[in-house]
């Protein structure tokens, strides 16, 4: 008897695989739409095949009968077969040549270095504090991180917050300052 598709289900709202792009993206963004249904095997693989498209498609209908006992087997063998569909990962030595830019904002960099931490699969959180602490301007933050460690990089972020909005601030208060009374100038006449 096969297994029912679950009450309420919907098509998937994720583009077809067609073996050319990111195979680790794909399988995550189809795994974070099934699972808002369910996560039972019998419908993870009974479902994939709908998030395919092209030769990938035709890979899947190829499969030797019975030879799928799990999704973890379904996806270890799409994997191997779109291996070299996988983008260029990151390391963690992207991080070692980072820097703050001496005009850069903190939230900027903040940002930036999220960006690519971000796109390192399994950096290990010691590693990117010390990153970013050795990456960062020297300035009042760092000074404040080198008074008081920061345990791990989400007090560091909250720290950051506060000094980017003193950062922001500073800049909102320095415009403010230097921008021209254009109202007081208006009165006065000029010389044709």
């Amino acid at each position: 008897m096969e297994t029912p598709l679950p009450f309420g289900w919907k098509p998937l709202h994720i583009d077809r695989y067609d073996g050319t792009t990111d195979l680790d993206e794909h399988i995550d963004l189809y795994l974070t739409q099934v699972n808002l249904y369910t996560n039972e095997n019998v419908i993870l693989c009974r479902v994939f095949p709908t998030s395919l498209k092209g030769s990938t498609l035709a890979w899947y209908t190829q499969l030797p009968t019975r030879s799928v006992d799990s999704f973890n087997t379904l996806v270890r063998r799409f994997t191997a077969q779109y291996a070299t569909s996988r983008p260029h990962h990151i390391t963690s030595a992207a991080l070692a040549g980072l820097r703050q830019g001496d005009d850069e904002p903190l939230r900027t960099f903040m940002e930036r270095f999220a960006g690519i931490s971000v796109k390192i699969r399994n950096l290990n959180p010691e590693a990117a504090l010390h990153s970013m602490l050795m990456t960062l301007k020297p300035g009042p933050f760092v000074d404040s991180l080198c008074r008081r460690p920061p345990p791990n990089m989400d007090e560091l972020r909250g720290r950051a917050a506060g000094y980017i909005q003193m950062e922001e601030h500073a800049e909102f208060r320095k415009a403010i300052r230097e921008k021209p009374q254009g109202k007081q100038d208006q009165g006065q006449a000029t010389d044709i």
